[in-house]
């Protein structure tokens, strides 16, 4: 059986959902899948974001990442979304991405998609669970297969225990305050290995 193909689509600000990103791909390739890390297309105005040197620095740092196109959802097995929360939802540029998708989803080509979702906010209580329910009521729709990492690995209750996906809150200075990387590492490996059974049984 061919490797599981998982596409890693983040939306990033500061750069937390980039490195969470990349941290799942290194987690997914350990077990033999096949990534590709992408990102969503900006939609904020570039005066905004020059005002704003953090933002800046995160679109230069992921000026080479490839945007994330119908054909990279139609191509994956496996699909980790991970984005900033906004108000307790995912943000537009997400929102945008995943509402053009009409024509694949009216095709059934999103269904059996074997999907899981990240987050994080400046506290822990800003919104990181009811964004990673919303992206599942989306996901629902999609006929997509949520892999959600529950409490199944020790890392999931060391990074702050949130069964829905792995999330993060950020200080004032954008750096993480949970150790997390343990956990999106368990989580991409959980979300490769469920579509490879499902890919399994499809065959």
């Amino acid at each position: 059986m061919e490797n599981v193909k998982l596409a890693v689509i983040f939306y990033s600000m500061g750069g937390t959902n980039y490195q969470l990103a990349k941290w799942a791909a290194e987690g997914a390739k350990e077990i033999g899948a096949e990534v590709k890390v992408l990102k969503v297309e900006e939609l904020a105005p570039e005066s905004v974001i020059e005002a704003n040197e953090g933002w800046k620095a995160t679109v230069e740092a992921t000026k080479d990442v490839p945007v994330a196109t119908s054909e990279d959802l139609e191509w994956a097995d496996a699909i980790i979304f991970s984005v900033p929360t906004r108000f307790g939802n995912i943000p537009s540029q997400m929102k945008q991405f995943l509402d053009i998708q009409g024509g694949l989803w009216a095709s059934g080509k999103t269904v059996n998609k074997v999907v899981s979702g990240m987050t994080s906010a400046q506290n822990p209580h800003g919104g990181q669970e009811a964004t990673l329910l919303s992206l599942y009521t989306s996901m629902m729709h999609w006929g997509a297969i949520i892999a959600a990492p529950g409490f199944t690995d020790p890392a999931v209750i060391g990074a702050g225990g949130n069964p829905y996906g792995t999330s993060v809150s950020v200080n004032q200075d954008g750096e993480m305050v949970e150790d997390v990387e343990a956990a999106v590492k368990h989580q991409a490996k959980r979300t490769v290995t469920v579509a490879e059974w499902v890919k399994k049984g499809n065959q």
